[in-house]
Parts: C-alpha cells; sequence; structure tokens
C-alpha cells in the first residue's frame, strides 16, 4: 500500500499526462508497494479532479472482459473506470485526433440504466430488468503511462478510458437476444475487425453484474440514466488523424465516425 500523499501524487500526473498529451512513468514504476486498492482510490482522486474543474460523471466503462485480456493482464476478473461527459460523442462525429496520446477503438455495446440498481448479489438478470435500454457504442481507449504497464497502472488510468461514441438503433434489452449481437468494425473502407458480443464473458450484462457488486463492495451502485459500457468483443484497432470509422452491427445500426 501507498500513502494517500502518494495516492493524490499520482492522480495529479495522470491529470497532467491527459492535459499534456505526454505519457508518464508507470506508478507502479514509481511506487513500488503499489496496489489494487492504491489503483482504484488514485482513479478516484483523479476523476474528482475533473469533476472539479466541470466535468461530470454519467457512467462507466467495464474493461477486461475476455479471458485472453485477463490473462495477458495477469488478472482473473475484470476492471472499471468511470465515463465523463466531456468525452462523449454521437454517431457522425468528427473528433479530434489530438486529443488524445495513442487512441485506439473497440466495439462494445452500452447500457442506459432505467433505475438503480446495487448489491450485493447482482444477477445478469437483476441488470437486464434494470436496463431501459441498450445501443451500440464504441469506446476508444488511450493510455497516459508508458509501457510496459501493470494492471495497476492501468485501473489508476481510469482503466485507459478516452471517450464513448455511441449511435446505431436503441433497443430494449429483450427486443433481441443481445448474446448474439455481431459487429464489422472498418477503418477506411477495410474490415479490421469483427466479433459477436457473446464473448463478453458469455453475455453483455454479466460485466455489469459484476460491476455492481464491486461498486457495491465501496459503497455505490449504478444509478437512473447511468451509461455502462459493457466491454469490447474485438480486439482494438489503431487509430489516428485522418481516419474514417465505420462499426457495422447489422439490424442493431451502425456508427460512423472520423479523426481530424
Amino acid at each position: 500500500m501507498i500513502t494517500e500523499e502518494e495516492r493524490r501524487a499520482a492522480a495529479d500526473a495522470l491529470l497532467k499526462a491527459e492535459i499534456e498529451r505526454k505519457p508518464i512513468i508507470q506508478p507502479s514504476e514509481t511506487y513500488s508497494n503499489l496496489e489494487l486498492e492504491d489503483a482504484y482510490r488514485i482513479q478516484a482522486l483523479w476523476a474528482e479532479a475533473r469533476v472539479a474543474k466541470g466535468a461530470r460523471i454519467v457512467g462507466h466503462k467495464i474493461g477486461l472482459t475476455s479471458r485472453a485480456m485477463q490473462m495477458a493482464s495477469k488478472m482473473t476478473e475484470p476492471d472499471y473506470g468511470c465515463i465523463l461527459d466531456d468525452a462523449l460523442y454521437n454517431d457522425g462525429a468528427q473528433i479530434r485526433a489530438d486529443l488524445f496520446i495513442k487512441p485506439r477503438l473497440e466495439v462494445e455495446l452500452a447500457f442506459v440504466m432505467g433505475e438503480d440498481l446495487v448489491g450485493p448479489g447482482t444477477r445478469i438478470y437483476d441488470v437486464m430488468r434494470a436496463t431501459e435500454f441498450v445501443v451500440p457504442a464504441l469506446e476508444i481507449i488511450d493510455y497516459r503511462t508508458e509501457v510496459p504497464r501493470a494492471i495497476t497502472d492501468t485501473i489508476a488510468d481510469n482503466a485507459a478510458f478516452g471517450a464513448l461514441v455511441v449511435g446505431g438503433r436503441i433497443i430494449r434489452p429483450m427486443d433481441i437476444d443481445i448474446r448474439w449481437v455481431g459487429a464489422t468494425l472498418s477503418k477506411n473502407g477495410i474490415i479490421e475487425e469483427s466479433g459477436v458480443s457473446a464473448a463478453i464473458m458469455g453475455h453483455p450484462a454479466a460485466g455489469i453484474a459484476w460491476l455492481v457488486n464491486k461498486l457495491h463492495a465501496v459503497g455505490g451502485g449504478l444509478k437512473k440514466g447511468q451509461i455502462v459500457l459493457a466491454g469490447s468483443f474485438t480486439r482494438p484497432v489503431d487509430i489516428a488523424k485522418g481516419d474514417v470509422i465505420q462499426a457495422d452491427y447489422g439490424p442493431v445500426g451502425s456508427i460512423g465516425v472520423s479523426f481530424v
């Protein structure tokens, strides 16, 4: 464990990295005794600083939802971060590439909560019952730390959240079997990735149930109206200025964005 003063210093460093678009030395390198609890506290302090500057927390993101990514990170469960309102974009947006350090895109589903949801013991059916809408989404991930990164570095760095793009067809959670939402991700007219939503822990709501129980352990939960990114079901694709992205979810619609 590290001290609260060291946690604040790490949060300040990450905030500076975000502003200056320059990665910092990994917190795990700066603080050799950094633990998961420290990392989530650093994330919370960073979020508090962003809110103090005018941002608003509008939801949460879940990462490491695939077994392959968990093994690569030497984790046995997902991680999570928060979504800020100044990092939300709509279908058709032109997004400045220089807002990020080294952005990558992932294909996901976003859940919009229709009621509050708290743990413990939350299960998939509780999530489905509490969800008002599900909508296709793209997550822009971006790291503010150097490599190689420990899982504590990623968590402290708000689980590598960069921005969120929502679009496509708004559906109610029981309208379709959301385990079998398929998508292709194209960059500049070439399909780079494809996947199906069942790759997210077997069911996109499984990660959200996990999140609710995790938040309960720290006195939190999900609020009505919040957005929750359920996790990626494709590998991340590098993006840069000039790229045009199209994500096709078939019957669930599509999302198109460009980077300028």
